[in-house]
């Protein structure tokens, strides 16, 4: 479930609730996470490396994810990176993934093709939503999915850290 917007996840794992409950669950489970969650988010090892990097080779950096606006403002405030990102889309602005409008929507943001856009993910539901808008995709294995569940949506490329990205020659500095 990972991946998902907060909705879609809890439709998931319970179908029986009507849109009304899925929301009230959503509200409530919301507010009790931030209220529990006192530590702050860490990055996986060599994320700032890799984001510094790509921002040296002159590439956007977006982010699409199944986070709230808020969780992700909290998340990016928390690790000094509110100003790192060129585009960013939250499931509760817009549809949520594996749906490809999210993609769509950073793309025409940053007034880019999709042939000029490589999406990074950890989970299927972030390659399947790459794969349906078109949009290339690297798979990270060390993140929630598996190798497997990953090579299902056909990434360019699977690397089992974050530095190897940089030794993907479509990342290569232009």
């Amino acid at each position: 479930m990972i991946g998902l917007g907060l909705p879609q996840a809890i439709a998931q794992l319970y179908p029986q609730l009507d849109p009304r409950q899925v929301e009230q669950f959503r509200a409530t489970y919301a507010a009790r996470f931030v209220a529990a969650d006192g530590r702050p988010s860490q990055l996986f090892p060599g994320a700032l490396e890799l984001l510094e990097a790509l921002r040296a080779r002159g590439h956007w950096i977006a982010v699409a994810t199944g986070k709230s606006r808020r969780g992700l403002d909290r998340v990016l405030g928390e690790l000094g990176l509110s100003d790192s990102f060129d585009a960013t889309r939250c499931a509760d602005e817009t549809a949520s993934k594996p749906d490809p409008r999210m993609l769509h929507e950073i793309v025409a943001q940053l007034g880019a093709g999709p042939e000029q856009a490589v999406m990074i993910g950890d989970t299927e539901y972030d390659l399947e939503m790459a794969a349906r808008a078109r949009i290339r995709s690297l798979g990270v294995s060390h993140g929630v999915h598996s190798r497997e569940r990953l090579a299902r949506h056909a990434p360019e490329r699977i690397v089992d850290s974050l530095p190897e990205i940089l030794d993907w020659e479509e990342l290569r500095p232009r």
